[in-house]
């Protein structure tokens, strides 16, 4: 299974060692599924966990938005889209997720987003759930 995690999904895996998120991290870690991403995310991730109010709990953890960032690009299927359409009207990073998932031929996109969620469960025949639907989905 071809799974895209979005960037909101991904830094609660980080902060918080318990949860849906982290689960999907360590299945994501151990091959359970095939993650997938695209160089838009990654610069999006390296933004999100670069920012003051992460940087004490990150640096308690061990870790360094570079590190993070090189980790989940080492782990990941990269897809670069050479298309972007417009999608989710009130934020256009959202459209980026879509895109990564339609050029990765994903069968998932986990978000916690309220906009990627209003879409109805499914973006062109990608499901989007949150990280509680996605836990017993991927089979970790």
């Amino acid at each position: 299974m071809r799974v895209v995690l979005d960037t909101n999904t991904l830094v609660s895996a980080l902060l918080s060692p318990h949860g849906p998120p982290r689960r999907l991290l360590d299945d994501a870690r151990a091959q359970v599924f095939e993650l997938c991403s695209s160089p838009v995310l990654m610069a999006e991730l390296l933004d999100v966990v670069s920012r003051e109010k992460f940087a004490k709990r990150l640096a308690t953890a061990g870790l360094t938005p570079l590190g993070i960032v090189g980790e989940i690009r080492r782990l990941a299927t990269m897809a670069t889209p050479t298309d972007v359409p417009r999608v989710v009207a009130d934020d256009a990073d959202d459209d980026h997720v879509l895109a990564c998932a339609l050029t990765a031929q994903a069968d998932l996109i986990v978000s916690g987003d309220k906009h990627l969620l209003k879409l109805g469960g499914q973006y062109q025949g990608i499901a989007i759930v949150t990280p509680a639907q996605a836990v017993p989905l991927v089979g970790g």
